[in-house]
């Protein structure tokens, strides 16, 4: 497809490019923070924010608060996709192969597989060693107060993560990528960054983001819409699809309307509760999650990211790209 214009590289060469974008995550994981584009965007992100979100204690404002924060989303996405549209043009002219590497390269800053997985696998470490390590450990990973957690709510919440995060970091990304190229990744990573950062009912910071953060909230939900769905069922079939059901019964419990999909999905396929208490609680007659779940989650997730390497290597042959 063309993007505003721009001749996107054929199917062959964004699979190619996502191989690339797979093995060099497997191999090296996330590149220095000064260099890598996430953290830029969290820098105007961080920045912006502080223009376009009201302190607490002033007047609210409703409808400033959310143009304000429209317009700063608006702003950044404008600054993420012209760079990512720039470094389409720069390589769209070169051997094929060479495309495919370079967007590869591009490409990895905007997903994150490995990381992911170490973290919770982390969290499972820890516990190993106290209940104090692990609830400091998962606190990485969630906001939520960590201090009263038990060792199968701490294993819930990395677990959770995991699967969230399965289609926030590596599934949705991609998916964007195979739709709209560089710039759809780019814009999406950018979306959920923001979201992140902003999307946030009342107080963070000493700043109020019930307004400011609407927008970033929204434009996250929609774009995360069918990945999340998407990572679901990729979930889901390697039970062969049976509770699928269930899956569907349960992803509409959580406050967020794409997060209970992949949630949903591994703690039905696991037969354990995932919950965050006060909140939400998935799968509510499974058991509670032990060790042996957390390596079979991230085994699970981990034969995502290979199907999803698969229909890469498919399309690359193909399409005659080797």
């Amino acid at each position: 497809m063309d993007f505003i214009g721009l001749p996107s590289p054929d199917a062959a060469v964004l699979a190619g490019a996502v191989l690339v974008g797979l093995a060099l995550d497997l191999a090296f994981g996330e590149p220095p923070a000064r260099v890598h584009p996430v953290v830029a965007m969290g820098h105007y992100l961080g920045a912006a924010g502080r223009r376009v979100s009201r302190p607490v204690g002033d007047v609210v404002r409703p409808m400033v608060e959310f143009w304000r924060g429209a317009l700063g989303w608006y702003v950044g996405a404008a600054l993420v996709v012209a760079v990512a549209v720039a470094a389409v043009w720069v390589v769209q002219d070169l051997h094929p192969l060479v495309q495919a590497g370079l967007l590869g390269l591009l490409l990895k800053p905007m997903f994150s597989w490995r990381m992911l997985r170490d973290e919770v696998g982390a969290v499972e470490a820890a516990l190993a060693e106290s209940l104090d390590a692990g609830r400091q450990r998962v606190g990485w990973l969630v906001s939520r107060d960590v201090t009263v957690l038990s060792e199968s709510q701490v294993r819930e919440a990395a677990v959770s993560t995991l699967a969230e995060n399965l289609n926030d970091s590596v599934v949705a990304p991609l998916f964007w990528f195979a739709v709209a190229g560089l710039p759809g990744a780019a814009l999406y990573r950018f979306a959920n960054t923001a979201d992140a950062m902003w999307g946030y009912e009342g107080e963070r910071g000493g700043r109020d983001w019930t307004w400011a953060g609407k927008w970033a909230a929204w434009v996250d939900d929609v774009l995360s819409w069918l990945p999340a769905r998407l990572t679901a069922l990729l979930i889901a079939l390697q039970s062969w699809g049976r509770g699928w059901s269930a899956v569907v019964a349960n992803a509409g419990l959580t406050p967020s309307p794409n997060g209970g999909w992949p949630m949903g999905a591994l703690a039905v396929g696991l037969g354990i509760r995932l919950g965050k208490p006060g909140v939400y609680e998935l799968n509510a007659r499974g058991r509670a999650p032990l060790a042996a779940d957390t390596a079979q989650a991230l085994r699970r997730c981990g034969q995502v990211v290979v199907m999803l390497s698969v229909v890469a290597a498919v399309v690359v042959v193909a399409g005659g790209l080797v």
